[in-house]
């Protein structure tokens, strides 16, 4: 399908756009009155995550109030594992918990490769369902989670503040954690190809947790990883380029080693800069990213110098997609989220006259 607005994806891809498009990590989501009522009426955010009727409706909501240059698939980095049988719930205040955690060799081995077309069914419908109703209007972005963040989960069993399994895990098993982390990579590549086949325009994996390990183990056991998802996805499809973008929050320091992993894109948060980012990747990749998401508690005046200031140290050149440095907040004035995209809108132009 053609799509109506290719901002984004010629961005990606490096090529010269009229303006810098813009979207926001998490923009399908609770800072949305709209979205809480159809929260509300799934029951559960798992059974938002499955019903793909409703997965359709709130990947859509965000585009019927913002000017945005892309959907992104509403559902989350943890139905990987949830689908390789390890018990996935959501604790209202306390995050994801897995009810069956990943401790010992037994664990792994016995760990099945999901088939995402059965075992992950409801995302392939969600997809195919969000592109018949966005009918060619703006990009849809698939996602997944990378290798070693799903496997932080796994392993500590839900969300963790110093990480102590998993290191404990790298430092006394290291064999054990790279078998963990192959199986994962096998099954990130099996999902994120059922998702450009069933339609997505571009795909991202985020590895949320890639800036926790130690300089010295990031390559190891993140990026060689991420890297060989990157190797197995299917770039092409129907005729048309499929970027592929990386995020590792926190992840700056790593910049030279990402852009050589065979991605399009480099996601970066808001403690890099974008302007000497670019300069170390030069053009080897496009960059996504990166204001402050506490900007947007801000005024409107500031949310429009700070877009101005990150549009600047970004400068004249193609490849940039303006994009918050992490998700939106759930507390956040969706008044200040339009002023932001309006402030993009307004002042990107510039940035790309000769």
């Amino acid at each position: 399908m053609l799509l109506e607005n290719d901002t984004l994806i010629r961005a990606l891809l490096r090529q010269p756009t009229d303006r810098t498009p813009v979207w926001m990590m998490r923009q399908a989501g609770r800072y949305l009155p709209e979205y809480r009522r159809v929260r509300e009426l799934a029951g559960s955010f798992m059974g938002l995550c499955t019903n793909p009727e409703l997965a359709c409706e709130v990947t859509l909501q965000p585009l019927e109030r913002y000017p945005l240059d892309a959907a992104i698939l509403f559902s989350d980095i943890l139905t990987i594992p949830d689908a390789m049988g390890l018990g996935l719930t959501f604790v209202e205040g306390e995050g994801p918990r897995f009810s069956n955690p990943v401790r010992r060799a037994e664990d792994i081995r016995n760990l099945p490769i999901p088939d995402p077309e059965q075992n992950l069914d409801y995302v392939m419908a969600a997809v195919r369902l969000i592109q018949r109703e966005l009918k060619g209007r703006v990009p849809l972005i698939g996602f997944s989670g990378s290798p070693w963040t799903l496997a932080t989960y796994m392993v500590e069993g839900g969300s963790s503040r110093d990480f102590r399994r998993i290191k404990g895990l790298l430092y006394e098993n290291p064999s054990l954690l790279h078998a963990l982390l192959a199986k994962l990579a096998d099954a990130v590549a099996l999902y994120l190809n059922a998702q450009i086949a069933a339609g997505v325009d571009a795909v991202m994996i985020f590895d949320t947790w890639g800036g926790t390990l130690a300089h010295h183990h990031y390559r190891s056991f993140s990026l060689d990883y991420a890297a060989r998802v990157a190797e197995r996805l299917n770039r092409e499809n129907e005729d048309r380029r499929i970027p592929a973008v990386f995020f590792t929050k926190g992840g700056g320091q790593w910049l030279n080693s990402m852009a050589s992993a065979g991605f399009d894109a480099l996601g970066l948060d808001w403690t890099t800069d974008l302007g000497e980012a670019r300069a170390r990747v030069g053009d080897r990749v496009a960059l996504q990213g990166n204001l402050d998401p506490m900007t947007l508690y801000a005024s409107r005046d500031v949310i429009r110098d700070e877009v101005r200031r990150v549009l600047q140290e970004y400068g004249r050149a193609p490849g940039h997609v303006f994009n918050l440095g992490h998700g939106i907040l759930p507390d956040v004035d969706p008044e200040h989220a339009g002023a932001m995209i309006a402030a993009v809108h307004e002042l990107s132009p510039a940035f790309h006259r000769d």
